[in-house]
């Protein structure tokens, strides 16, 4: 038997819900309670599909290994995290041949997914609750992460820790240098594509936000008055609201970034490019196919994604939509702009979500071994 995420539509109001079914499509029926609960928590849907894969590849794995869904052992559960990183997943096209497997990266983020559902049974009675038990335990922080409050007597310094988690090195941020977005903008021919790319590079939005933007959002006037928005000076709103080609805000709370002169020049050619397609008149969505079938369809993630596959191979170096989201925030924070500042214009909720931006500069690296230099010869 195999479990697998499935797409629902709402009768009611067409919106998308995700379930998880096996072949027969039998719904599991605590599965899809669990991703009701990320439903009424205002989850994103994107992150309901990826858990309900999450927990689909764990129910199949327990049905085909003998194992009781709701009843794991310890052991048990550490021969699944050894299962997700040793069995070889499928080709990514008809074509290749290659073998590939899954990071431990990647099954840290599914082993997360099934302890959350185990939890979440666990409150509702499916679970045992000493099954929850050995999902973690206390662990004293001799190091504190920066800005880590352990309160006034070290109340805080011991957490409950995962028992079953792979150990993975930080991969850091890939972020684009200035010189390598311009290359990037004089290697595109098309405005629509120029416009993207500075957009994000500019705002620091996720891909997601930027396909699922109207043109009601752009407010690239000095004053936007007319609008009903008070916001002084060209900016652009970013608003969770369901998109039709899937496009989502993953923050459910909506904001509004500065823009520079010439993010709005090239919103200006790219709506020269627009007026020469009919069909884009059609919709209300910011970025629209104007070079292939179906012309004036809001553009899609795929379609995205292979036009940063084309640039990259172009410009000699990798080049996706989140690295410019990183370069955004790398260069915010370089520039003196306070993290809390930062995190809001990037729609993060929690502070900690900058800390991989809170790195040092290569100038102040390099001034870090030069000062440990000099020190050196002094002391001799």
């Amino acid at each position: 038997m195999i479990f697998r995420a499935e797409r629902a539509i709402s009768s009611a109001d067409g919106s998308v819900r995700w379930v998880i079914a096996d072949e027969s499509y039998t719904i599991h029926t605590e599965g899809c309670a669990y991703l009701a609960g990320l439903r009424q928590a205002d989850r994103s849907p994107n992150t309901e599909r990826v858990y309900a894969g999450r927990v689909a590849l764990y129910l199949t794995y327990c049905v085909q290994s003998g194992m009781v869904w709701n009843r794991p052992g310890f052991f048990e559960l550490g021969r699944f995290a050894q299962w997700l990183i040793s069995k070889p997943l499928p080709p990514k096209g008809a074509r290749s041949t290659a073998v590939r497997f899954r990071s431990k990266k990647t099954a840290n983020a599914v082993l997360t997914t099934v302890f959350e559902f185990l939890r979440f049974g666990s409150v509702h009675g499916w679970v045992p609750q000493e099954v929850v038990a050995q999902l973690s335990e206390p662990k004293y922080l001799s190091f504190l992460p920066p800005g880590y409050e352990p309160g006034e007597q070290d109340e805080f310094r011991t957490v409950q820790a995962r028992t079953i988690k792979f150990t993975v090195g930080d991969e850091g941020v890939e972020w684009l240098q200035d010189v390598q977005v311009e290359q990037l903008l004089e290697l595109l021919q098309r405005a629509r594509d120029r416009f993207l790319v500075a957009l994000l590079r500019c705002t620091g939005m996720r891909i997601g936000e930027g396909l699922g933007l109207r043109r009601e959002d752009m407010h690239f006037l000095t004053r936007s008055i007319t609008a009903n928005c008070q916001v002084v000076g060209p900016h652009v709103h970013v608003r969770r609201r369901l998109n039709p080609n899937g496009a989502l805000a993953k923050s459910p709370f909506s904001r509004w970034i500065p823009v520079t002169e010439q993010v709005v020049d090239l919103y200006a050619d790219y709506q020269h490019e627009r007026a020469r397609v009919p069909e884009a008149a059609e919709t209300d969505m910011v970025f629209v196919n104007l070079f292939r079938a179906p012309l004036g369809r809001p553009m899609t993630y795929p379609n995205t994604k292979d036009m940063f596959d084309r640039l990259a191979r172009r410009a000699g170096f990798q080049a996706r939509p989140h690295m410019l989201r990183h370069s955004a925030a790398t260069s915010w924070l370089r520039s003196g702009v306070q993290p809390d500042v930062a995190q809001h214009l990037l729609g993060h909720v929690s502070p900690s979500s900058m800390q991989p931006y809170l790195h040092a500069t290569d100038r102040d690296k390099r001034e870090a071994v030069e000062a440990g230099a000099a020190r050196r010869r002094e002391a001799r």
